[in-house]
């Protein structure tokens, strides 16, 4: 249950640097910084809810998506919220390909709905 509560913390923590980049004037520099969030964020939230759906729906699973459909099993999201956050996956795949402007300026477009999503699971789980 430790492990659990510090993944938690961890992913919340994460979430807050995501918001606060999203809060910042918009500039090349804050769109590239928030990406960079968003990809740890992303990465603590989906390793946060294994663990969850692991220790407390007895739930193992290896990857985002399989969580991800998981949390729609046991009621953590919706089949909308899965579907964004499948999609939000599927970005954070892509972050890596920022350099390209277009890839870059699709993802921060998204940013909002997918810490939505996000703020839901932690809630979910807490």
């Amino acid at each position: 249950m430790v492990f659990l509560e510090k993944k938690y913390d961890d992913a919340s923590k994460a979430l807050k640097t995501l918001d606060e980049a999203l809060s910042a004037e918009y500039s090349v520099f804050i769109r590239d910084a928030a990406i960079q969030r968003f990809e740890y964020t992303t990465e603590a939230i989906w390793k946060c809810l294994q663990t969850y759906l692991k220790e407390h729906e007895g739930i193992p699973c290896a990857s985002p998506k399989a969580c991800l459909r998981e949390a729609k099993k046991v009621k953590i999201l919706n089949e909308e919220e899965v579907i964004l956050a499948l999609e939000m996956i599927d970005d954070r795949n892509l972050a890596s390909h920022t350099y390209h402007e277009e890839v870059a300026n699709k993802i921060f477009g998204r940013l909002k709905e997918y810490t939505g999503v996000m703020k839901k699971i932690l809630e979910q789980m807490k």
